[in-house]
């Protein structure tokens, strides 16, 4: 099976922590060069140092707040300067605040779409005619298992991550002639700071603790425990390969089993 990435550029946004570091780490380990993307310069300096250089990869940063598109363009304008090209995409952003969705405004509909899907429009825009040049392209969004089945008390991120996931489906038809595939991975309960989020917003409704929202939780997944970020990381290095050449459009649940839907 060829997992090689050496040589192969991956642009990896939320790339600081969670599920965007792990999966930078992957893709690393795999021989990709790493550019990380975050606002926090701080996280950004301690997160490439945790990334394998072994095969001789460069790895590189830039800052980027994704609730400012104008700001995501000129950080992205500078890094296009030095003329490389992606490879690999990795759409990722934090989630929409919590809440019923006949309870959310207008403005929440209208950042979740500029953050999630109008930036990964402009970034699959930018970097798509070096894919193409290359003959190959890799460009995976993470986004939810809500894409399946709705969660209970996040009305905004249900109808951003299904908005993104038609997106992915519509990109992948068009791009497919060119090596260039379009996957989206959706994480269950995986110990994130965003999981913590969500379970903490239930303890307070619910007046419970969140390790028993946790556990709760965990009852609901046949695995038997929640995914790690690193659970998670192995698919999307897999999807990122050249292994995975013939898989694209697709929904892939990383969630230990939980979603009752195929």
């Amino acid at each position: 099976m060829n997992l090689n990435l050496v040589e192969k550029n991956a642009f990896v946004c939320g790339g600081s922590q969670g599920l965007g570091l792990a999966s930078a780490k992957e893709l690393a380990l795999l021989g990709a060069n790493i550019i990380l993307v975050s606002r926090s310069e701080e996280k950004l300096q301690k997160a490439i140092k945790e990334l394998d250089t072994s095969k001789k990869q460069s790895h590189q940063y830039i800052i980027a707040d994704f609730k400012n598109i104008e700001m995501v363009k000129k950080s992205v304008e500078v890094f296009l300067s030095k003329k490389i090209i992606i490879h690999i995409l990795i759409n990722n952003t934090g989630g929409p605040a919590g809440g019923e969705i006949i309870n959310a405004t207008l403005q929440q509909f209208e950042k979740a779409f500029h953050m999630h899907v109008l930036c990964s429009q402009f970034l699959t825009q930018t970097f798509v005619n070096g894919m193409k040049q290359e003959q190959f392209g890799r460009i995976i969004n993470i986004i939810s298992t809500s894409v399946k089945q709705p969660i209970i008390g996040l009305g905004v991120s249900n109808t951003i991550r299904g908005a993104m996931a038609s997106w992915a489906k519509t990109m992948a038809n068009e791009l497919a002639v060119y090596n260039i595939t379009v996957n989206n991975i959706l994480p269950g309960f995986t110990e994130t700071e965003r999981l913590d989020y969500v379970l903490e917003q239930n303890a307070l409704k619910k007046n419970t603790t969140l390790e028993q929202e946790k556990n709760n939780a965990i009852k609901t997944i046949p695995a038997g425990r929640l995914g790690k970020p690193d659970d998670f990381a192995a698919a999307v290095a897999f999807l990122a390969s050249p292994a995975a050449s013939y898989i694209t459009g697709i929904n892939l649940p990383v969630d230990g089993g939980r979603l009752s839907c195929l």
